[in-house]
């Protein structure tokens, strides 16, 4: 009762979060008191709580249904983490651009639900960009999608019933949703999607917690891939710690000359000499390759000739 009447000398952002749970007592004298003291609590003080790593779900839910319109209050919303992306549907309008930034960019929390992607793509302040991308989130499984899809599977899942519901799963799915599912999938439904023809359903793969050293080794000797995704793995300081993941991404031929070219003085004497008869690679490469191995020979004392 002190709470909801005086404050008892807490911090606003503080009661007001204690306002929320007293709202709901089933003491109905206090409740009342409780959602009557609420009205008086400035937004400043709900963003101040927002922003807490421990903000409630019933301050995020009071405040979406509440607050929505209020200054900075969607943008606190969106700014913490631990805010369920369906509590974001309802104050997507509000968002700044800044907002709107962030969350497109986040294909987690972006892909948790549908229903926040055609919010996002309703709001008039998006760019001409953030509006194609939002869209492309939303497009459905095309025919071509499907065939390459039907390959993809086939490669990654070996098991003839497990790979029939895994296609028939991802022919049904939006881009969003393959994103959502190449984040937090298993290793064959990873897999598959790493050869998606959707650039951002790849690089969540990358993204995803649950992708290991292991599997980065496996996309890094890939042809299949674009040259996009390629230099991604090589740009990625934890892939690239991998010996395996560099020898992998220069003898790769779909990977960039230049990210080649960097990576080359990390390679073994072995593996470079290797690389001078791959044929598969660019003559660049080779060539490189073979002035390496031919001042590493001099410099040991010209053992060439063997």
């Amino acid at each position: 009762m002190a709470v909801a009447s005086g404050g008892a000398g807490l911090d606003p952002s503080e009661r007001a979060e204690l306002l929320i749970a007293l709202a709901r007592d089933t003491d109905e004298a206090l409740a009342q008191r409780a959602a009557n003291s609420l009205l008086s609590i400035l937004p400043e003080a709900f963003a101040k709580a927002l922003a807490r790593a421990d903000a409630t779900p019933a301050l995020f839910k009071y405040c979406a249904e509440n607050l929505g319109d209020k200054p900075g209050i969607a943008d606190a919303m969106a700014a913490n983490r631990t805010c369920a992306p369906e509590m974001l549907v309802g104050v997507a309008r509000h968002f700044s651009s800044a907002a709107i930034k962030m969350l497109v960019e986040d294909l987690e929390r972006i892909s948790a639900t549908i229903d926040l992607v055609e919010a996002l793509a309703a709001h008039p302040g998006i760019t001409l960009d953030q509006r194609k991308q939002l869209e492309e989130l939303l497009q459905e499984t095309a025919a071509e999608d499907r065939d390459a899809a039907a390959e993809a599977v086939a490669a990654a899942e070996p098991d003839v019933k497990k790979r029939e519901s895994l296609l028939q799963r991802l022919n049904k799915m939006r881009v969003v949703e393959r994103i959502g599912l190449a984040l937090k999938g298993n290793r064959e439904e990873r897999m598959s999607l790493i050869r998606d023809r959707n650039k951002l359903v790849q690089r969540a793969v990358l993204q995803s917690a649950r992708t290991t050293d292991s599997d980065v080794e496996g996309y890094s000797a890939m042809t299949t891939l674009t040259d996009e995704i390629l230099r991604l793995i090589a740009t990625n300081r934890q892939f690239i710690k991998s010996y395996v993941v560099v020898r992998n991404l220069i003898n790769n031929p779909k990977t960039p000359l230049d990210v080649s070219l960097h990576l080359l003085p990390r390679l073994n004497p072995v593996d470079l000499k290797k690389l001078t008869a791959n044929k598969n690679v660019a003559e660049t490469i080779r060539a490189l390759a073979t002035k390496m191995v031919r001042q590493t020979q001099k410099a040991s004392g010209g053992g060439g000739g063997h």
